[in-house]
């Protein structure tokens, strides 16, 4: 018999995308959905089982469905429907906590895969330039989403060491996007005009919800050669971006404020319902966070399809033009750079973080 995979958060665009993927497999011979929510795209041949994995009910859809891979998609930094911050962090943490729960008990699983994020790094000034998978954060996250899988990693962990049968292979997302992209950094980067941190820059990476979709496919199988696909790994595209040049090739204005105005800009848009503009994404967008991918292709054996760069480009293509075309907004930005501060007689750009 071939496997059977139950996977969690099939709801969301990126749930759907991952059960219709590993569908196609030839040694995966059934796919079992859950999630609180019927989704409203199909999901191929998969089985789908209505049911919330912060209820106990999760252990028994898992025990009659004889799983023995589970693919925990349904960590995650953006509420679906009406559903509001605290009801998105039960389903992160009291719903891993009772997945776990559920998976501990069964005798037939061998495989788990969570999705997790870089956010368990923080955002900080005096971060390492480049965090690896052992990088211990220089200041935990204080609160939402960041926490949230900070929390998760650590049941994850606990789990690993009550199981040790039981291959666990954690995946460390950079900032999803794409032409379907929903996050609150897709939610930013759709503003028709950008609130930034004056004096900063901060270093981006993105991975691609295709490169989502194939590595979760990969850590969702027995490996092919001698090194397991069990541990902690970061996943991202290749070479970084600066916000500037995220602005630019938007076509969208930044609008450079202290960072106290920021966080009332923030919550503004929060009041407005336009993004999610947390106190964690603005310490992003002010210190930025770059991670080492080594582990990813030496151990995990996967190699992005799109780099960080051609990943920001497909999400551009998708969204559509800004209010400005790229190339004008480029040439007066770079004009405005070499421009002296008052009285200072220093660009503008010199010094920034």
């Amino acid at each position: 018999m071939g496997k059977v995979v139950l996977v969690t958060g099939v709801a969301r665009q990126l749930g759907g995308r991952f059960v219709r993927r590993i569908l196609r497999d030839p040694e995966v011979d059934r796919v079992v959905g859950v999630d609180a929510v019927p989704p409203e795209h199909h999901l191929g041949g998969a089985d789908f089982v209505r049911t919330d994995i912060r209820q106990p009910t999760i252990a028994r859809v898992l025990a009659e469905s004889g799983a023995d891979t589970v693919v925990h998609l349904d960590v995650t930094g953006t509420p679906l429907g009406s559903g509001g911050r605290t009801a998105l962090k039960e389903t992160n943490v009291i719903g891993t906590m009772q997945l776990l729960g559920a998976c501990q008990k069964s005798p037939t699983i061998k495989r788990l895969v969570v999705k997790s994020s870089t956010n368990v790094y923080g955002s900080a000034p005096r971060d390492p330039a480049v965090f690896t998978e052992s990088t211990p954060p220089k200041s935990l996250p204080s609160g939402g989403f960041a926490k949230d899988a900070v929390e998760v990693e650590g049941y994850v962990r606990g789990f690993a060491r009550r199981r040790p049968d039981v291959a666990v292979c954690v995946l460390r997302f950079a900032n999803i996007l794409g032409p379907a992209a929903d996050s609150p950094l897709a939610s930013y980067f759709s503003l028709p005009v950008l609130p930034t941190v004056w004096g900063y820059d901060p270093r981006l990476q993105f991975v691609h919800e295709d490169d989502v979709v194939e590595v979760l496919r990969i850590g969702s199988h027995e490996p092919r050669r001698s090194t397991l696909n069990s541990g902690t790994f970061n996943i991202a595209g290749d070479g970084v971006l600066l916000l500037s040049q995220c602005s630019r090739r938007l076509g969208r204005p930044t609008v450079p404020l202290l960072l106290p105005a920021v966080s009332w800009a923030g919550s503004l848009v929060r009041t407005l319902g336009m993004t999610d503009f947390s106190p964690e994404q603005i310490r992003l967008l002010t210190h930025g966070r770059v991670v080492a991918t080594d582990q990813m292709r030496e151990t995990l054996g996967f190699t992005p399809k799109y780099s960080t760069a051609e990943t920001f480009a497909d999400f551009v293509r998708g969204r559509g033009p800004g209010l400005l075309p790229p190339e004008t907004l480029a040439r007066a930005v770079d004009r405005i750079a070499v421009l002296p501060l008052p009285g200072s007689g220093h660009s503008p750009t010199r010094g920034v973080n």
